[in-house]
Order: structure tokens, then C-alpha cells, then sequence
């Protein structure tokens, strides 16, 4: 028990270090990290941005204006280039291989004990990934070591971000109005989707957050809507806190999603989903699509898994998904109860969150 004590007192500040990419993704996925640590597991962390407009989206109690700022039980520190290491953490979380400061990592090498480095990498379903989870990598020139992380849905990786607490998703009856939610990048054929849902024989409601997603519907349609399209309403709607999202997700009848963070809250949400992953230029994002897939689709009916599969490599490579959306749609009612299966399924696993500190445990 002494030793438990004793790594729990020795990992007590946590930093973890975000540049923001993909607007929303990376920050999301750090501030659900950052508040789950200080509030799940009790830990002292700091949340270093580069970009805490993007925060203060998903966080609105955030000021994007404050260099130095506490929001629920995290520090947010704004990082700027002419950085200056006054605290080193023991456990320092480099996400997505975002890169340190030089002169934090000099830090962290003058620091005795040395700080459990962690870069937490991007989600994938490849299996290569369990093999190089936990890996230790040596600093070329100093005593530091670096050690590799990745989520994923296997209990050989580190599993996926879930709060405490989380609602399980609940199966219903199917409402006679579609609700559904768009969340895309701007290479997605949101025309095509768009006139799927104006030929509808259900009404429908499709909700669009600004950005990517709203950009490409006036694109489409042009206008700054709501638009009527035959039986479909198209309602922008504002960009929503994170667990405002969450809680969209848990209501519609379908949600696209895209990148990591939703892509994740759609499979809690237990709702059907069609995921746009990040498109990558030497098209290895089609590898990444092809190995989820084949985990999510292992358990379904034939049948459901072929049309799963034709729409999400339809979305994710520009194409019409006419031939496929009303099958999809028609298949819903399975769908979510094989997505109830899926997400208790990864619930039995340990999520994220406590994988990392259980790790960084090991190390001391």
C-alpha cells in the first residue's frame, strides 16, 4: 500500500502539451484527457494550447484571452514561442507528437527523478499499433525516454477516452422525424448527401456546425439557410460545448462524425454514425478506414456490414452515396442495437484516461 501512496504523490502534476491542428479534434481530446485527470483521478494538470480560440469553442468558460487561467479544477496556460520553463512535471503528456519546447525538454533532463515522458499517439485500429503500445524510445543526446502510447479498441492498447459515468446508450423507437447530425471535413460529398435527404420519405432535420461542415452546405445550396429541401430542414446551428455535442450525438438518429474526438462520442452515443476520417495525401488514411471497419463490422449481419462498409468508403472517397444511403437508413433499428453491443463491448475494456495513469505508474 505504502508504494501505491507513495506513485500516487510522485505523479501528482500532470502536463500535457496540444497544438492545435485539426481545430477541434486535438483540443478535444486534450481537455477531456485534462478534466478527466484532475477530476476522476485527482491529479494536478496543466493544459498547455497554442490556439485556445479553438478551446474556447468546446469550453466556454474558457477566455481565449488569458495567458495563465483555471477552468474546472485544470490550469490553461497559453503556449507561445518564447516559452519559459518555471515547473517541470513528473508526468509529461507530448500529444500527437506535437513536439516540447526545447527548453522544457532540457528541463525535464536536469530534473532528478526524471519525468515519465509520453507522447499519446493518434487512434488507429490497425493492429500493428498493440505491438508498439508502451514502447520505450531513448532521447539522441540526453537521459531522457520517451514512451509511445496509443488508444484503441483492443485491451493490448490503451483503450479510449470514456468518463466515468458515461450514459450507456439507450435503445428506442425509431422517431418518425430523421435527425441527423453533420460533423465533416470538406472533402466529403455533402451534395450527394444533401439530395438524399431532399428525396426522403421520412422528414428530415439535419443539424450543421459552423466551419467545414457549414461551408460545404452553402456550397451546396448557397445562402446562409435554414434551407427546405423537399422533405429535409437544414438548421445550422452554433458550435456547441463538448458535452452539448455529447448530448446531440445521444439524440439524433444518425451522426456524422469526423477525425478522433467525435468519432469516439458517436460509438458511446451507441447511435448509427458514418465516420470521415482525416484524409492523409498518401491515401494511408484508407488503410486506417479498412481496419476499423473490420473490427466494427466483425459482429453484423452480413447483409448490414456490406452496406456499413459501402457507405463509409463512399463518404470517405468523394463519391455518390445515393446507392447506399437509404439501405443504410432503412437499417438503423439494427444498427443501433449492434452499437449498444459495440460500445459495452469497449466499456468492458479500461479507458484511456486510467491507462495512462496506471502506466505512468509502472514507470516509477
Amino acid at each position: 500500500m505504502g508504494r501505491d501512496v507513495n506513485m500516487l504523490t510522485m505523479q501528482l502534476h500532470w502536463d500535457i502539451f496540444c497544438r492545435v491542428i485539426d481545430n477541434y479534434g486535438d483540443i478535444g481530446v486534450c481537455w477531456r484527457l485534462a478534466r478527466q485527470l484532475a477530476r476522476e483521478h485527482g491529479k494536478t494538470v496543466r493544459l498547455w494550447v497554442d490556439d485556445l480560440d479553438s478551446l474556447a469553442l468546446i469550453c466556454p468558460e474558457c477566455a481565449a484571452d488569458l495567458p495563465i487561467q483555471r477552468v474546472r479544477d485544470v490550469e490553461i496556460r497559453r503556449w507561445t514561442e518564447d516559452f519559459i520553463a518555471d515547473r517541470v512535471a513528473e508526468v509529461v503528456v507530448e500529444a500527437f507528437a506535437c513536439e516540447l519546447p526545447p527548453v522544457y525538454i532540457a528541463a525535464m533532463a536536469a530534473t532528478t527523478p526524471k519525468p515519465c515522458w509520453i507522447n499519446l499517439e493518434y487512434l488507429t485500429a490497425e493492429a500493428w499499433s498493440e505491438g508498439c503500445h508502451g514502447l520505450a524510445s531513448p532521447h539522441p543526446t540526453l537521459p531522457l525516454l520517451k514512451h509511445f502510447f496509443f488508444p484503441g479498441f483492443s485491451p493490448a492498447t490503451g483503450g479510449l477516452l470514456r468518463e466515468a459515468g458515461l450514459p450507456p446508450p439507450v435503445q428506442r423507437d425509431e422517431p418518425q422525424t430523421l435527425e441527423i447530425s453533420l460533423f465533416c471535413y470538406d472533402t466529403a460529398p455533402v451534395g450527394s448527401l444533401l439530395k438524399a435527404l431532399a428525396a426522403s420519405q421520412r422528414p428530415v432535420v439535419c443539424h450543421v456546425p459552423p466551419g467545414k461542415p457549414l461551408a460545404s452546405v452553402q456550397t451546396a445550396l448557397g445562402g446562409n439557410g435554414p434551407w427546405q429541401c423537399g422533405s429535409a430542414i437544414i438548421q445550422p446551428i452554433p458550435f456547441l460545448p463538448l458535452d452539448d455535442y455529447d448530448a446531440l450525438l445521444r439524440r439524433c438518429t444518425i451522426n456524422f462524425v469526423r477525425g478522433e474526438d467525435s468519432f469516439v462520442r458517436a460509438q458511446w452515443a451507441g447511435r448509427p454514425f458514418v465516420w470521415q476520417i482525416y484524409p492523409q495525401d498518401d491515401a494511408a488514411h484508407h488503410i486506417k478506414l479498412e481496419a476499423f471497419l473490420e473490427r466494427y463490422c466483425a459482429a453484423m449481419e452480413a447483409e448490414i456490414a456490406e452496406n456499413v462498409r459501402a457507405l463509409f468508403i463512399a463518404w470517405n472517397s468523394g463519391h455518390d452515396i445515393a446507392a447506399t444511403w437509404q439501405a443504410f437508413v432503412a437499417r438503423t433499428p439494427e444498427i443501433s442495437r449492434h452499437n449498444a453491443g459495440w460500445a459495452a463491448h469497449l466499456a468492458g475494456q479500461a479507458d484511456l484516461t486510467t491507462s495512462l495513469v496506471n502506466f505512468a505508474a509502472s514507470k516509477v
